[in-house]
């Protein structure tokens, strides 16, 4: 997992942090809490079984990508800490949602649940679907 360090490092103005590769996410990442941890434990799947899952979707056809979105606690705990997932995808939320079953999220929002730096471009005909935990 990316080093704490090197979020703060790429922090964008007025502290947006940036959106993470599932690799500088999932990558020798063993801390479950790490990511909703108001869900772990609670149904939420293991961060390895997440990484797996989304790695899939990534490799989805109507996916341009997928990013990690941080939770702002980040800078002020320099802890990693994330609370939701960001695809770029032509599928509606209802179709997102269906890739998404069994994780005990909130649901599929559209566009980003913050301001982030280091966000890709979004092609034309897609959209950006949030999978959030609360």
């Amino acid at each position: 997992m990316i080093a704490v360090e090197d979020v703060i490092g790429r922090a964008g103005p007025e502290g947006a942090l940036p959106l993470l590769t599932l690799a500088e996410f999932f990558a020798d990442n063993t801390v479950e809490d790490s990511l909703a941890p108001n869900q772990w434990g609670y149904g939420r799947p293991p961060l390895a079984d997440l990484a797996a899952a989304l790695g899939r979707i990534a490799d989805r056809p109507d996916v341009a990508w997928v990013r990690v979105q941080l939770h702002p606690e980040t800078l002020d705990l320099a802890e990693v800490l994330a609370e939701a997932v960001a695809v770029c995808t032509s599928a509606d939320a209802a179709n997102c949602e269906s890739w998404t079953a069994g994780w005990e999220s909130s649901g599929v929002v559209t566009g980003l649940i913050d301001d982030y730096s280091d966000v890709p471009p979004v092609p034309a005909g897609m959209a950006i679907r949030s999978i959030v935990w609360d």
